[in-house]
């Protein structure tokens, strides 16, 4: 018995020796950083808005960060900036190292980085999250990987630490791919619950008996039992705190856009996601919903009847 934990307890000692260098240390990348930090890793981080998190050393460039990293994590806004950021990361990383990058992004720029990647002597992972700013906090992120198994399991002790689940996908870009056809999935559904407690309001059915009679019957979803729209009603979730991002209308925009690209690309039909898309595009860019949680799409409803 004394033999398998003196072994486990000398694994955890080597994982806690890692050199991890972080890119992007924005309202996700910060307090997921803060976190590795906190369970003991050698993390540098770097962000060009010169912002920092909490135990984490600050870099003075990706490239410095990433300097005898055993793995580079990235958390950027867009696949440009992801190519952008690895070609100044990829020649500073040393050979067999990891880069995993957790930015939601498009699957073509997934899979050309981590080519690149591979071709220099590393090891990619394409890992987008969900879960939120909250859940980025909390360590309690759910990440979809791609990439190659052997990467998968290198950092696996990293997403031990900063979430609660991560999922191997397939490889490179299948992280991605699960990634935004899941939120295609979630945007559309919260708009039909948005939909739904608006129209429940107009009959004149009370918010919390349509939540009871749904939150246990055919029209459970996440949207309904773990993110209510409705404030005051279901568990605790931004409705309540004046519709203040958990995950913000815009960056829903963003996924859904990504999802149509995909679609395009791929020549598949998906008509529910291109509709999400166009309300969001709207909620977002000609009425109020910059800045707001996406399940602001509730109080947008309220005060709207048929076109």
């Amino acid at each position: 018995m004394l033999q398998p934990l003196g072994a486990q307890a000398l694994k955890l000692k080597e994982e806690a020796q890692m050199k991890i260098g972080f890119i992007g240390l924005g309202n996700m990348g910060a307090p997921m950083a803060a976190n590795l930090a906190s369970a003991g890793f050698d993390v540098a981080g770097f962000d060009p808005a010169g912002t920092s998190a909490a135990g984490v050393g600050v870099a003075s460039s990706a490239a410095q960060a990433a300097s005898d990293a055993d793995a580079v994590i990235t958390m950027l806004p867009n696949g440009a900036i992801l190519r952008s950021v690895a070609e100044e990361l990829v020649p500073a990383m040393k050979s067999g190292a990891v880069l995993l990058d957790c930015s939601t992004v498009d699957v073509d720029s997934a899979r050309a980085v981590a080519k690149q990647a591979q071709d220099a002597g590393l090891m990619a992972v394409d890992a987008p999250v969900s879960g939120g700013i909250g859940g980025a906090s909390g360590g309690t992120l759910t990440f979809m990987a791609g990439g190659t198994e052997a990467g998968f399991l290198k950092v696996t002790p990293l997403f031990d630490i900063m979430g609660q689940k991560a999922v191997h996908c397939g490889e490179a870009g299948a992280g991605q791919a699960a990634k935004i056809c899941n939120n295609m999935i979630l945007g559309a559904t919260m708009i039909a619950t948005c939909e739904a407690f608006a129209l429940a309001d107009k009959l004149g059915l009370e918010r919390q008996k349509m939540f009871d009679v749904v939150s246990t019957s055919s029209g459970y979803s996440w949207s309904m039992n773990a993110y209510c729209p409705a404030p005051g009603v279901g568990p605790q979730s931004p409705s309540d705190n004046g519709y203040t991002p958990g995950f913000a209308a815009e960056l829903m925009l963003k996924d859904l856009g990504l999802s149509q690209q995909a679609a395009e690309t791929a020549d598949a039909d998906t008509p529910m996601g291109a509709l999400a898309l166009a309300l969001y595009k709207r909620f977002v860019e000609e009425e109020d919903g910059m800045g707001r949680d996406f399940s602001a799409m509730l109080p947008r409803f309220e005060g709207r009847g048929r076109d």
